[in-house]
């Protein structure tokens, strides 16, 4: 093999991991309970691999192999806590492999592995439950290993009153991510993940109650629905409309940021875009 070949088989190689490592952010739905008897429900959407990594009520949805993961359900009690208890895990649904590969009683982080064997993508769903009436013991295998445990950053950047100089700063950088990203060359192709990553981080801002975070919750069960579709290779311009007037009914009746607002009516306007040109973008 000379050298220009083997130049072109690692730029492709480079390439193809770049894509492979795309990440998805997403913040729980809380239900309300007892913290300390707490359950989160995910389902996730794999055609080849991914991990997916909880802490909190945060989670990333990390592709290792094959088309990007979707979400599609992130649920809880109570935000997961740094050192839960009688912790379990439980793969509920799916075709593939689910398997636990981190255990959050080692520094409060969980890590799902999927691994999709099948042509086509599929739904996986798997539940985390703890109960922190329970003794509390390590596992085995992670015993001293010596993971930070998140709540000393927490609490030294409250003692040094920079805590809520902190959360406003990663606001405006959600906004600042957001710009960038838009700015990327293969933003169309993942253009519906940006919106739910968008309605997510408004519903973080509502009231955990009431008309507004059902409207919100409404717009992500019929983008749910379109997904489901478009995964499938077929564009439905109904379940388009449906979405959008979701949407749109959220703009109109919601208790917005200006910030908020103006995210989301840009959302509202790619989407009238794609609706007209949906080709462009991809969908057939």
């Amino acid at each position: 093999m000379n050298s220009q070949l083997i130049f072109v088989a690692a730029s492709i190689g480079a390439t193809l991991g770049i894509a492979n490592a795309q990440t998805f952010e997403r913040r729980a739905m809380l239900r309300g309970g007892d913290p300390n008897h707490g359950k989160c429900t995910i389902e996730v959407v794999v055609d080849g691999a991914a991990d997916v990594e909880i802490r909190g009520d945060n989670a990333v949805l990390r592709n290792l192999s094959g088309q990007p993961a979707q979400w599609r359900r992130f649920e809880c009690t109570a935000p997961l806590p740094a050192n839960p208890g009688d912790f379990h895990f439980s793969g509920v649904d799916g075709r593939g492999r689910q398997q636990l590969i981190r255990d959050p009683r080692s520094g409060g982080v969980v890590v799902v592995r999927i691994e999709d064997p099948d042509h086509g993508a599929d739904k996986y769903k798997f539940d985390l439950t703890w109960n922190n009436d329970a003794r509390y013991l390590p596992p085995p295998d992670d015993r001293n290993r010596g993971y930070p445990d998140p709540r000393v950053d927490r609490d030294r950047d409250h003692r040094d009153g920079d805590y809520r100089d902190r959360d406003d700063r990663d606001g405006d950088r959600y906004y600042r991510d957001r710009d960038e990203w838009f700015r990327g060359q293969d933003w169309r192709a993942r253009f519906f993940q940006r919106i739910r990553l968008d309605l997510d981080h408004v519903r973080s801002e509502t009231f955990p109650s009431g008309g507004d975070q059902y409207r919100l919750s409404r717009t992500l069960q019929e983008l749910d629905e379109l997904q489901d579709k478009l995964a499938r290779g077929f564009y439905d311009e109904r379940e388009l409309n449906e979405v959008i007037g979701a949407m749109q009914r959220v703009l109109e009746d919601n208790r917005l940021s200006r910030r908020d607002r103006e995210l989301l009516a840009d959302d509202l306007n790619r989407m009238r875009d794609f609706r007209e040109r949906h080709e462009y973008y991809g969908a057939r």
